[in-house]
């Protein structure tokens, strides 16, 4: 059976279990895959209906670092929802911070938060056609 060919960003984060509970209070993602070794740390594939992300606890060794370690992110995930003002507020309302709010700018509905975690979140769709 093919998988097809696919993109799947991986978080690093510090405090993977509390990150997974987060996105799940956060954005509704659910587990796909979870790993769990002996000292706490956490892999796992998640999805927000089919979008799917991964985390992990950083692991310097390996060359993962959290944003908090590189004192920023180097990415921004885009989440396309069809109620971008309704998903913004449960993102806030589970702990996230706001960037910018929801507005209507460059042909979205868009708004900007930074998870617990560091990384930052663009929640929009486009004002015309599909998403």
């Amino acid at each position: 059976m093919s998988h097809g060919t696919g993109i799947a960003p991986m978080l690093n984060v510090r405090g993977g279990a509390r990150a997974i509970e987060f996105y799940k209070a956060a954005f509704g993602a659910t587990e796909r895959f979870r790993i769990d070794d002996e000292s706490g740390a956490v892999v796992a594939r998640l999805a927000v209906d089919a979008a799917e992300f991964w985390v992990a606890d950083e692991s310097p060794e390996h060359l993962n670092f959290s944003p908090h370690t590189l004192g920023g992110g180097t990415v921004r995930m885009v989440l396309t929802v069809e109620d971008p003002d309704a998903m913004f507020a449960r993102a806030v309302s589970a702990g996230a911070s706001v960037v910018w709010p929801v507005a209507d700018q460059y042909g979205w509905r868009l708004g900007r938060i930074q998870d617990p975690y560091g990384h930052h979140w663009e929640i929009g769709k486009p004002l015309t056609g599909t998403y």
